[in-house]
């Protein structure tokens, strides 16, 4: 017996049991930098929290910071299809900060894994110089959350993880 596609089960969202969180540069100095913008919550805050939030439903978050575009587009490229099956993500949250504007390679690699992710900003970009409200992610992302500082990242997180239920 054949299903159509529109009884089908489609795939759980989750395979690997592992998302990528990434954060460009200047993100490592979180609470320390321009408060009044971006808040007094830490990276190291938003990333233990996912964490434990993630785990409590037997999903890893594997966290990278970097100021190097080189190097967040290794690691997408790394943990999207290079890995080992056993070690490879299922998705992505990315708040790619300055890079939002300028990164055709990061976007690049992103396309390039053909997994889900979800743009995240903690400040309103679309409020702020003309030259932010451009962005290379935002046309390809599942979604993008911008300018609901800290809670964004939980946003992001509460929606893959949802998603994946429903499937």
């Amino acid at each position: 017996m054949s299903h159509s596609p529109s009884t089908a089960a489609s795939p759980k969202l989750f395979q690997h049991r592992r998302i990528l969180l990434i954060n460009g540069p200047n993100l490592n100095l979180l609470g320390l930098r321009e408060p009044h913008i971006y808040g007094h919550t830490t990276l190291q805050d938003i990333e233990q929290r996912l964490t434990a939030t993630a785990h409590a439903q037997n999903i890893e978050l594997i966290s990278i910071q970097s100021n190097h575009e080189g190097e967040l587009v290794d690691a997408v490229q790394h943990h999207g299809i290079l890995a080992d099956a056993e070690d490879l993500i299922d998705a992505v949250i990315i708040n790619p900060a300055a890079f939002t504007h300028t990164s055709i390679a990061l976007r690049d690699a992103l396309l390039g894994i053909n997994k889900p992710f979800i743009e995240v900003h903690l400040s309103n970009i679309h409020s702020r110089e003309p030259f932010r409200s451009h962005s290379y992610f935002s046309d390809k992302a599942v979604g993008v959350i911008c300018g609901l500082g800290h809670l964004g990242y939980d946003m992001a997180l509460s929606y893959l993880l949802q998603q994946d239920e429903d499937k």
